[in-house]
């Protein structure tokens, strides 16, 4: 599977976390809310000009449209 960007990913959609091209500001936070390298997620909900909703281990997170294509997924 090739690599693409969150805000890419169409719904219902499980990933795997790659990369994450921001800077380390950006790094630490997602990393707070549990979003590493490696870490499997499902896409619940995803607009082109709005925000992603995700779902991590029974905890839905919300990442803006910046972020989202900042980060580097691939599909499950």
């Amino acid at each position: 599977m090739e690599n693409k960007l969150l805000s890419s990913i169409s719904l219902n959609k499980e990933v795997i976390l790659v990369n994450i091209t921001g800077g380390h500001a950006m790094r630490k936070r997602l990393a707070d809310m549990g979003l590493i390298e490696r870490v499997r997620f499902k896409v619940l909900q995803s607009h082109p000009s709005g925000p992603c909703v995700l779902i991590l281990n029974k905890t839905r997170l919300v990442i803006g449209k910046g972020m989202a294509q900042k980060i580097i997924v691939r599909e499950v």
